[in-house]
């Protein structure tokens, strides 16, 4: 072993995992997994009894939750599966800008400019209408992954 020093240049974030492992067995419904390296909510899990193989199989069916679609996986229950960190922030709507992005109040005080518009045609109306009235609104951010995306929506009331 030599005493010289290493010095790692890094590109990346603090190196926090976007998923943690869990074994397959113990993934229940409505909660996450990664499917096809996407962020899925679990709606449907069935297990399978021991083939001759001896491994217990665990049929996944989950709906993205950033792009809404379904998507499936077949896992050993006794294997361990990527789950995702999920994380939801609400913050207050701002301003909505021409180019379809939303300009939003952080807890500190701070803006949040780099989120666009749903995509989701009933959320989207509902937002631009409430702002268009000059409502308060609080809007649900879904993170994971290294994505963000508008899932939800709070009204709190008209501005003073």
């Amino acid at each position: 072993m030599s005493d010289e020093e290493h010095h790692f240049e890094s590109k990346a974030d603090a190196g926090a995992s976007k998923t943690y492992p869990q074994q397959a067995g113990t993934i229940r419904k409505n909660g996450y997994i990664n499917i096809k390296n996407r962020p899925c909510k679990v709606v449907e899990v069935s297990t399978s009894k021991t083939g001759k193989h001896g491994h217990a199989k665990c049929h996944f069916v989950g709906i993205d939750i950033f792009t809404g679609k379904k998507l499936e996986d077949i896992v050993p229950s006794s294997h361990n599966c990527d789950v995702p960190h999920v994380t939801r922030t609400d913050y207050q709507l701002i301003d909505i800008s021409e180019d379809g992005f939303v300009s939003l109040l952080t807890e500190s005080g701070g803006t949040k400019d780099d989120l666009k518009l749903p995509t989701d045609d009933a959320l989207l109306t509902q937002i631009k209408e409430g702002f268009a009235e000059g409502k308060d609104l609080v809007v649900s951010v879904m993170s994971a992954m290294g994505e963000e995306q508008i899932n939800a929506l709070k009204d709190i009331g008209p501005k003073n």
